[in-house]
């Protein structure tokens, strides 16, 4: 079975390469894809150096969620490993994640990150995250917003409410649970660059809280809309 790996990619050239050369040593892999999402760096020379299979640059930046899914068009395999491009060599770890997949156990498996120091304003999307994803589908994650997912082709081909920017695990999460779909949330030693307490960190999370926000306000409308 084809497995595909794809990353977005935004200003990462200093990270993406180890991350691209540790999934090539992810034995079920069949290929790598890299979406550079406007970067204004040498993100896209990067990938195709430390050997990723396509490299697809965006001429702006389009957000996670678009990235993601001009990544999937392009992909070949069944089941997507969908990969933070600065996990580096932390990305090998995939090969775990797999598992519950490919054993049937899961649709989709969820990577669960070590505690690490406390981020601006993680608390908060995070919290937010986990109360709309509960209230819109029944399951409660502990990793919501963790970016690290394999799942089936067919899961992301429902996921129509996974299009949004840094909202789309959360989109993932809730279509998955509502399309019958089942999670696994699989606790790894998985690192990436947190971000810290300055104004940075804290533009970075409210952006992500706004982006949480529109993508719950958004599933409640559709599910509304549905019981009307």
């Amino acid at each position: 079975m084809a497995i595909s790996a794809i990353i977005p990619a935004l200003n990462e050239e200093t990270r993406i390469g180890e991350t691209v050369k540790a999934l090539r040593a992810v034995s079920e892999i069949s290929e790598i894809i890299v979406v550079d999402d406007g970067s204004r760096d040498r993100t896209a020379a990067e990938a195709a150096q430390a050997g990723a299979d396509r490299v697809l640059v965006l001429t702006k930046n389009r957000g996670k969620g678009e990235a993601l899914a001009a990544g999937a068009a392009l992909a070949q395999g069944e089941i997507f490993c969908f990969v933070d491009a600065d996990l580096g060599a932390t990305a090998a770890e995939f090969a775990y994640l797999l598992k519950p997949v490919l054993r049937g156990e899961a649709d989709m498996a969820v990577a669960g990150f070590p505690a690490g120091r406390r981020s601006a304003g993680i608390g908060l999307v995070k919290r937010l995250a986990s109360w709309g994803i509960h209230a819109l589908s029944g399951y409660l994650p502990v990793s919501p917003l963790s970016g690290q997912r394999v799942l089936r082709r067919c899961v992301w081909e429902k996921a129509a409410s996974a299009r949004n920017g840094f909202g789309v695990e959360v989109g993932l999460t809730v279509d998955c649970v509502r399309h019958g779909y089942t999670v696994a949330e699989i606790p790894l030693l998985m690192t990436h660059r947190e971000t810290g307490r300055n104004w940075h960190g804290f533009r970075h999370r409210g952006k992500q809280f706004v982006h949480v926000s529109r993508a719950l306000l958004r599933l409640w409308l559709n599910r509304r809309q549905k019981q009307l």
